[in-house]
């Protein structure tokens, strides 16, 4: 029979074909009395011992919402996952891109668990956390799971799941401050996906930097309702510029959209995620990057030195900024002035010493209620800015739009 129909199956699809032959054949082997004659690495995690002791590699799997190649959100965690795999020759890395926020990615995790023999897994979309992973790893707790985002909730979160994710508006505050040194008109847009906390801190931490130095300077923020919506994204940066708004950024899986369609207006942008300056080399002045192999390879080592979420010997939180290498700045634009420069640069330094503090009172938000009163000082790991649910004064809209 010839085997070309099946050229086009996804990874899932004939991973369902391999799970039933397995499925078999544990029947059989179990039915005949058959032990295993080796040990892999998984188990070796499941039994406790270290796979560096034994001198065994690991596997470890990534799953991606989107394309490894998006210049934004996806690519960011694909290249920081081989970052991480060059580094280490005893790690073995299993992906999957563009694996929806469903049961799909359950069915992805477990075909990595079952059949690669994933010992540690990095489903890196927010959407994953809560069903999928949390049934998986009730269904698997040997296996860590390792989740991108800011939910994780002390005595009810399962002990095999982490949380890590960087303090990126660091970087977004520092860009602000060069956006509105930059705009001529002092009008700022911002394009979000979604008004969760982790967008709703880049919004106001991009606005507070802003306003840090030009105090009358406004953002305009639009929400498209999902992480990937183009069409959406198009729309809003071309409204944003035709209302006279002349630096953009966002927070969305992939900001090419964006950044395309501001150097076609003519436009300014400040990227996210990754670098996206090869898709506006006029307008792009600089951009918040996330720097995962950083992260990856300090979990990936405490992984394979035995370490484990379970017992407390890996922290079930990290989190870390500018200072501890999770996230950087993009390199500087042609159109970015030495003002600018300066002013950035003192910013970046004062974040990186600690002198400077983000949300330090008084601060208002957009509906004139103070949310840091004066004197107050909410640092960067304050649990406070993980549940953010406002938009800060000079940001013209609401959660709703």
């Amino acid at each position: 029979m010839s085997n070309r129909k099946y050229l086009h199956l996804s990874r899932r699809q004939v991973i369902r074909v391999l799970l039933a032959a397995t499925a078999f054949g544990a029947t059989a082997k179990f039915g005949t009395g058959c032990t295993p004659a080796s040990t892999t690495a998984s188990d070796s995690a499941t039994e406790g011992a270290s796979p560096a002791a034994d001198g065994q590699p690991i596997t470890i799997g990534f799953i991606y919402v989107g394309p490894k190649d998006d210049y934004g959100y996806n690519q960011a965690h694909a290249e920081g996952a081989a970052g991480m795999a060059k580094k280490f020759s005893w790690v073995k890395l299993v992906e999957e891109a563009n694996v929806p926020e469903t049961t799909a990615v359950a069915e992805s995790m477990r075909s990595m668990i079952d059949i690669d023999g994933a010992v540690a897994l990095f489903p890196t979309s927010f959407g994953y956390y809560d069903p999928h992973i949390l049934k998986l790893a009730e269904e698997y707790p040997d296996v860590q799971f390792f989740h991108a985002g800011g939910l994780y909730e002390e005595g009810k979160t399962p002990k095999n799941v982490g949380s890590y994710f960087g303090y990126i508006d660091e970087a977004q505050y520092v860009a602000g401050i060069v956006a509105a040194l930059t705009s001529k008109t002092g009008k700022l847009g911002f394009v979000g996906a979604k008004p969760i906390p982790q967008v709703l801190r880049n919004i106001n931490s991009f606005t507070l930097g802003a306003r840090s130095v030009k105090p009358e300077t406004t953002t305009q923020v639009v929400f498209t309702g999902n992480w990937a919506e183009p069409i959406k994204e198009a729309e809003a940066t071309n409204s944003m510029a035709d209302q006279g708004i002349d630096v953009v950024t966002c927070h969305v899986d992939s900001p090419k959209v964006v950044m395309e369609t501001a150097e076609k207006r003519g436009i300014f942008s400040s990227g996210y995620h990754a670098n996206q300056s090869a898709l506006a080399p006029k307008g792009y002045l600089t951009g918040a990057e996330w720097d995962w192999t950083n992260i990856y390879s300090k979990l990936a080592e405490e992984v394979y030195s035995g370490k484990k979420l379970m017992d407390g010997s890996i922290q079930p939180v990290l989190r870390g900024g500018l200072k501890d290498g999770f996230c950087k700045l993009s390199p500087y634009g042609p159109a970015v002035s030495e003002e600018a420069k300066t002013a950035a640069e003192a910013a970046k330094a004062g974040l990186l010493d600690g002198s400077l503090v983000i949300y330090n009172g008084e601060i208002k938000d957009n509906t004139g209620q103070v949310i840091v009163t004066q004197g107050e000082s909410l640092k960067q790991q304050d649990p406070k800015l993980e549940q953010m649910d406002y938009l800060v004064e000079g940001v013209i809209g609401s959660i709703g739009s």
